[in-house]
């Protein structure tokens, strides 16, 4: 059976603001699904399917998404809720339209954390008769990753708010994020204690917003995008549920899931030209960018002075984190810079990787690979 190639051919976003108080889930879910179709001269119409991805528990009631599909366009269509980032309902909407069972899909992710108790959300998720009882959370899991990753690299603080001080300044450049001032890195380190070592400004930052990503097949994309961003690979993974059971200082889940996704794309190593990633704080992005096969084990750190592929000229998770929606943001945010290179000082780009993450201490991974 030959599969039919996919490509991204259009995405829109809200701003990431801390609170969008002036706005509903259905007024950012329906901004973003108004934009996507600009330019594309592909309408509601065309498409077959929309697959969505949110919380019931970060919206506070059980299956929350039936209340957005009239926002979605979703009446009358085939619509799936993927609980999980909206990396992985891409994964579900490339599927579908290479095996032939689709032609056009319309992929939407949208988070209020705002309105929720995001320690809470993740503390649900912990093992719930050791760890849960105790106060274990994805904070805590944040800081034992980044004691045995500044461990084994021999790295310090200093090093995470390296990370830390780039990504907000990328954002503050490229993203569509709603930043006041950008910490330098001697504000980062004299940030509060949130889960020793990290600083509350060396995790990542919950934001609220919306994106929406159009997926189609080749005969369609050929003809509406320019050029099309082809989907070329795609792995996903999930490392062991128990913290406590898994290998320290490595994202082995993350491993699988890029192994997987090169495999599929026929790349012999990571060498895009452009990585965007997730991570839960500065430390598990160094650890992600080592699993992608981006650096050696503990040489991470050496990429923000000299790296051959740009990574995450978006921002990244660090300072916005849309939970449920960051992975597909890395998704849209990749394949506009393939597009629209000059726009993130890049020239000649032709690939890209992009790595979204879900659960307590990045339990699950999905990686794409993307071509023009």
């Amino acid at each position: 059976m030959t599969l039919d190639r996919v490509a991204v051919v259009s995405s829109a976003q809200t701003e990431l603001r801390p609170a969008w108080s002036g706005a509903q889930h259905i007024d950012l879910i329906s901004a973003v699904v108004a934009q996507v179709f600009k330019g594309t001269g592909l309408t509601l119409e065309d498409v077959d399917f929309v697959f969505d991805s949110g919380s019931d528990v970060l919206d506070g009631r059980s299956i929350s998404n039936c209340g957005f599909l009239g926002a979605m366009g979703a009446h009358h269509k085939e619509e799936s809720r993927v609980e999980e980032d909206g990396l992985w309902a891409a994964q579900y909407g490339v599927t579908k339209i290479a095996s032939g069972a689709a032609r056009v899909g319309l992929i939407i992710a949208y988070s209020k954390p705002s309105e929720s108790e995001t320690n809470a959300f993740y503390a649900s998720q912990c093992e719930p008769f050791y760890q849960r009882p105790v106060g274990f959370d994805h904070r805590a899991a944040s800081g034992l990753q980044a004691q045995r990753y500044l461990a084994d690299a021999a790295l310090d603080l200093s090093a995470l708010a390296r990370v830390t001080h780039q990504r907000w300044s990328d954002a503050a450049r490229h993203g569509k994020v709603a930043i006041d001032k950008v910490p330098d890195e001697a504000a980062v380190l004299a940030d509060v204690n949130a889960a020793a070592p990290l600083t509350e400004l060396m995790l990542s930052r919950p934001l609220d917003g919306a994106v929406a990503v159009l997926l189609a097949s080749e005969d369609i994309a050929r003809r509406v995008a320019r050029p099309p961003v082809w989907v070329t690979g795609m792995g996903s993974a999930s490392d062991r549920h128990a913290f406590a059971s898994r290998t320290p200082g490595r994202l082995e889940a993350c491993e699988a899931a890029a192994a997987m996704a090169l495999r599929k794309a026929g790349w012999q190593a990571a060498k895009a030209d452009i990585a965007e990633v997730s991570a839960s704080s500065a430390a598990s992005e160094l650890m992600v960018l080592e699993a992608l096969g981006l650096a050696k084990q503990g040489q991470a750190i050496s990429l923000l002075d000299n790296a051959s592929t740009a990574i995450n000229r978006s921002g990244g998770a660090l300072p916005a984190d849309p939970i449920m929606a960051t992975g597909l943001v890395r998704l849209a945010e990749a394949a506009r810079q393939l597009s629209y290179p000059a726009e993130y000082g890049l020239s000649a780009v032709t690939s890209a990787i992009v790595h979204g993450a879900g659960g307590v201490g990045m339990q699950s991974h999905c990686v794409f690979t993307l071509e023009v």
